[in-house]
Order: structure tokens, then C-alpha cells, then sequence
């Protein structure tokens, strides 16, 4: 045995690979990703990127059927996409174990919700495991696939944001040899075919196996008491059980739940014996106060404790400070965001990046833009300015569906979506403006990866995860296959030809849609164009090119710009907006 240092996905990762998982896939969303790219380098189990969540999880289904250990991660808002499968299979049992990851976004760092996806547990009736450091993300994930086959049912771990990108130590056989787990598969049609029949049968057996897995030992064996005080009691799990300790040590008795469905109340109730007074410490929602209410025992907890964002240990002491609890000493103050001397440095997208045309002429044009989720997004910050409405996976075209049936000044919507969220969710709503008749223009924003969570291959880089060759897939095509009758393709860098497709989506009577197209400035071998510099004895300090956005133009000396060689890819998109032409390729170019 050896102690590393490991982050809680990597740690999951590790625990899935020594429970000898035969599947690893997910789509990827952060703080979720890295758990599939680790365990995809360890080698060993079919690993794999699918386009959606909900695909990911019925792929992840089938192979557990066959027999095989199967582990799917998303981040929170995902499962809201694999929902409907989830509550079926719930149902319906495994043949191996199927592990769930969701990883929740307390304070939405990088999330559009921080939805609170303990309740998708109690709500499915799927066993939810909740760790709060890197051993526990490696000893629950491989507890969770024992479990999984030992009770006949699907398990959720759940992990947050800190405990997904924290690291921590973790005991480990290094020299530990993968042996994939798999059982054999039997034809089990009153099990694994959800007619009604089938399925009032299945729910009972639900009910019974976990009645039976809340009273097996080694699941218990998770939930702990630390009875310090005979007056005070926290119950609290997960990432907030850290800052429990961390703001009152032992001063208070603490149960920490590492099993947060189905309850073990046995435990809980003995724990409310043993002290006066509870109070529960949770992020986000009111889940375990809830349910400890619900057995009648009296807590106290979002009273004190706020209902939103991240907690921390100041945060955790001065709340509770409020009900009279003493924390160990006086803990610094969290700073304040954004700190008095600090300046806002609001999202923005990249130098170079192949975005940024689109939304500053879609602006410049008057056009009503639906946005989506990604690197695009970043499109609705100024001074682009470039989005209308912007929700979730899909919602590029499927709002702007909606949107177009009453369109603000009789204009024709923009739907935006990049190459991945097309191939996520974007293609049916482009069938369905086709079907439905709406008067939609589908842009795809195609930059050839899946940018914004770390470049991650998609049905339309021609590689799989792996980096194996494959059918590379085309939405100019599919644009054409579903019934649009002309698509325009054009270079993202290229700011004539976008204005004039805009315009053209704009006044046309065929059905349109636009790709604009270019590779991310950022991918692993994307040749870099040539710097750019200002010329001062030309420049008339109009300003224009700041009106990009893009990081590489400040203003210097005598409120000339200045264009720093450093974060320059050479994109050209400055050089073609200045009028003047006081933008030009650098003289000496520096190595690229």
C-alpha cells in the first residue's frame, strides 16, 4: 500500500478501476470530466465520450445488463437529460453494478444551476453515496458497485465541485492488476422489459431491496457518530462535514452521513438520544433537515444556514455563531468577491477565439440571438453584447422555436449552438423548425472540439476518445438531410462573409441555416496566424478594435491600442475591422 496524492475524481476513477469497471463513458461537463479522461489513461476498461446524457446512461445500462461493471458521470444538470431512463432502471435492477456520478456546482462556477441532486435519489429511489474527501471518492465508488449487484439496484455518487478538484491523500495498491468484473448474461424478459405488468412487479421488489440495503452493515458502516458533547449534535455530510470540523473540531458530537438514501435511521435516532439539541449543516437545499424532520425529530438548520451557494468554514461558523455555537477560534473572514482593490474580471472568450465574429457582426446587424451552453455563452458579455436568451443543452434552437412564434419587431431568431451541442441537442430541434414550419435560422458555432470543458473529441472531430479514426459527421450535411434547403458555410475568422450570410439568413425565403466554422486557436497542432500590430503614425484612436473583446488589444501609451505578441494568434479579425488600416502583420514575427 501507498499514500499519493489524489484530486476526488481521479480518486473515483481509481475506485471504479480496482472494482474492475468494464465501462466508463459520459458526456463531459464540469467538475465531472476528468473521471472518465483518468480512467481512460489507466487503460483497461472501454472508455468513451457519448453525445449526450441520456445516450451515456442507456449505454451505460446495456452494459451492465450483459453483465458488465458500468460507471457514467455527468455533472448535475445532466441528469436532468438521463432522467427518463434513470427512473425506469431503477425499476427494472442490474445484472453488474451501474454507478451514477453526479457532480453538483454549489455556487455555479461553471453551471447555469446549482440544483441540488440529492433529491433525484430519494425522487428515483437510487441509493445515493456522499463523499467528502479523495478516500472516500475511491472507497464509495468501488462500495457503490458491490452494492449495485449485492441489492439489485442502480447507485448514485453523489460528488460537488470542492471534493471533485480538491486532493487529498489516498491510501492505494499501486501494484494492483485490473481484472475486469463481469457476470454472465441471462434472458430475464419480466425483469428487463418495462411493460406495466412487469414494472408494478419490479416496484415492489425496489421497495424490498432497499429496505434490505438499509440495514446492511458495510453500507451503514459509512454513517458515523463522533459523540464529543452531550449538549450538541451536528448531523451533516459530504464537503460540508470539512467545514464542520474545521470550524468547531471536536467542541460538538458530529454524525456524518456518507449514505444519504436510503436513511439509516437507526443511527440517526440514536444519534438524537444522545444529544439536547440538532442542528443539521448542509449545502444548498434543506435535504437531510427534511428527512430528519420527517422522523420526527426536531432540527434546526437552514434557520441558520444559507440556502444557496457554497458554503465554507467562516461561512459555517458565523452562521451557526448565530444560534450560540462557540467555533474553535476566530476564523478569518471570507474575503469578499471582488475584493476593494481587486478589478472585475468578468468571463471573456479567448484571443483568436472563432466565436467572436459572429457575435459582434450578429449585434452590429440587429439580430436576435438564442444562445446556449458552452464557450459561446460568453457571447452575451460585453462589450459583444451578442446574445438575447441563453438556458441549457439544446435550448439554441428550441427556445428560439418558441421565440419565433410572437418575434420581437417581426424578426427572423438566430438559434446558436456549437458542434458538440449540436450533436447533444441541437439536431432535433432543427428537425422540429423544419416539421413545425418556423421561421428559425439554426446557426452552428463548429470550432471542431468540445472547447470549454478541456477539449474533448465529438462525433464531428473524426477521432473517438481514444484518438482511434472515425466517421467524421458534418452538420452542413445533416442541415441538408432533415430538409434545409441551402446551408451557408463560412470561415469564423472571415468577417465579410459572415455579415453577409446574417443578412442573407435575414432576407431569404429557403430554409437556412449557417455553420461558421474554424478550429479552436487552442487545439493541440492549430497553426497560429501572424501578429498583428498597431501602427500609430496611422491609428486614429477610434477604438473600434476594443470593441471585440478580445484580450490581446489594450489601450497603451496615449490611448493607442496595443496588441500584446504573447496572447496575439493571429487571427485577422482586428485587422479587417479597422477602417483605417492602421492594423497590420508584425514586421518580426516572434516563434509561434
Amino acid at each position: 500500500m501507498q499514500k499519493i496524492i489524489l484530486s476526488g475524481n481521479e480518486a473515483v476513477a481509481e475506485g471504479a478501476y480496482i472494482a474492475g469497471v468494464g465501462l466508463g463513458i459520459g458526456y463531459p461537463g464540469t467538475p465531472s470530466t476528468e473521471i472518465i479522461e483518468v480512467l481512460e489513461k489507466k487503460g483497461g476498461p472501454e472508455c468513451a465520450w457519448s453525445i449526450n446524457e441520456k445516450v451515456a446512461m442507456e449505454q451505460a445500462y446495456g452494459a451492465c445488463v450483459a453483465g458488465l461493471r458500468s460507471l457514467v458521470t455527468m455533472k448535475h444538470v445532466g441528469v436532468n437529460v438521463a432522467a427518463d431512463p434513470l427512473f425506469t432502471f431503477a425499476y427494472m435492477g442490474i445484472n453488474g453494478g451501474l454507478v451514477i456520478v453526479t457532480a453538483d456546482d454549489p455556487g455555479m462556477h461553471s453551471s447555469q444551476n446549482e440544483q441540488d441532486n440529492r433529491w433525484y435519489a430519494l425522487h428515483a429511489k437510487v441509493p445515493m453515496l456522499e463523499p467528502s474527501n479523495s478516500q472516500e471518492c475511491l472507497d464509495y465508488a468501488a462500495l457503490a458497485f458491490d452494492l449495485s449487484e449485492r441489492y439489485d439496484v442502480p447507485f448514485f455518487l453523489r460528488m460537488v465541485t470542492r471534493v471533485c478538484h480538491s486532493r487529498s491523500l489516498v491510501e492505494i495498491d499501486t501494484g494492483k492488476v485490473y481484472k475486469r468484473q463481469a457476470r454472465d448474461y441471462e434472458r430475464n424478459v419480466s425483469k428487463f422489459v418495462t411493460l406495466p405488468a412487469h414494472a408494478r412487479a419490479r416496484r415492489v421488489i425496489l421497495e424490498e431491496n432497499l429496505a434490505k440495503l438499509s440495514k446492511d452493515t458495510e453500507a451503514r458502516a459509512v454513517n458515523t457518530m463522533e459523540i464529543t458533547d452531550q449538549d450538541v449534535g451536528i448531523i451533516t455530510s459530504g464537503a460540508s462535514y470539512n467545514y464542520v470540523k474545521e470550524a468547531f473540531g471536536d467542541r460538538y458530537s458530529v454524525l456524518k452521513l456518507g449514505l444519504v438514501y436510503p436513511f439509516d435511521q437507526e443511527i440517526i435516532r440514536d444519534f438524537a438520544r444522545q444529544v439536547k439539541k440538532i442542528y443539521v449543516v448542509e449545502e444548498l437545499d434543506p435535504y437531510l433537515e427534511f428527512n430528519v424532520r420527517a422522523m420526527g425529530i426536531e432540527c434546526e438548520g437552514k434557520k441558520y444556514i444559507s440556502p444557496f451557494f457554497e458554503l465554507n468554514q467562516q461561512v459555517v461558523a458565523t452562521s451557526l455563531a448565530r444560534a450560540g455555537l462557540e467555533p474553535l477560534e476566530e476564523l478569518d473572514p471570507a474575503a469578499k468577491e471582488p475584493a476593494p482593490d481587486v478589478p472585475v474580471r468578468p468571463p471573456i472568450l479567448c484571443a483568436g477565439c472563432p466565436h467572436r465574429a459572429f457575435f459582434y457582426l450578429a449585434r452590429r446587424e440587429k439580430a436576435t440571438v438564442v444562445g446556449d451552453i458552452g464557450c459561446y455563452t460568453l457571447g452575451a458579455a460585453p462589450p459583444l453584447d451578442g446574445i438575447d436568451v441563453s438556458a441549457c443543452m439544446g435550448g439554441g434552437y428550441s427556445i428560439a422555436l418558441g421565440l419565433s412564434i410572437n418575434p420581437p419587431e417581426g424578426k427572423k431568431i438566430f438559434g446558436v449552438v456549437g458542434d458538440s451541442t449540436f450533436y447533444h441537442s441541437g439536431i432535433t430541434g432543427a428537425i422540429d423548425a423544419i416539421y413545425n414550419k418556423r421561421d428559425i435560422i439554426p446557426v452552428v458555432l463548429d470550432n471542431r472540439i468540445t472547447a470549454m470543458t478541456g477539449h474533448q473529441q465529438n462525433p464531428g472531430t473524426g477521432q473517438t476518445m481514444s484518438g482511434d479514426a472515425t466517421f467524421m459527421q458534418e452538420p452542413e450535411r445533416i442541415f441538408m438531410a432533415v430538409g434545409y434547403d441551402r446551408v451557408l458555410e463560412v470561415n469564423a475568422f472571415d468577417l465579410k462573409g459572415i455579415r453577409d450570410a446574417i443578412r442573407e439568413a435575414k432576407e431569404t425565403q429557403d430554409r437556412v441555416a449557417l455553420v461558421i466554422k474554424s478550429p479552436c486557436r487552442l487545439i493541440k497542432g492549430v497553426k497560429k496566424g501572424p501578429l498583428m500590430e498597431v501602427d500609430t503614425e496611422v491609428c486614429s484612436k477610434c477604438k473600434s478594435c476594443l470593441r471585440l473583446g478580445c484580450p490581446a488589444i489594450s489601450l497603451g501609451d496615449e490611448e493607442y491600442p496595443v496588441i500584446d505578441p504573447l496572447s496575439c494568434t493571429g487571427c485577422g479579425v482586428c485587422e479587417q475591422l479597422c477602417k483605417k488600416e492602421a492594423i497590420r502583420v508584425k514586421d518580426q514575427e516572434v516563434s509561434r
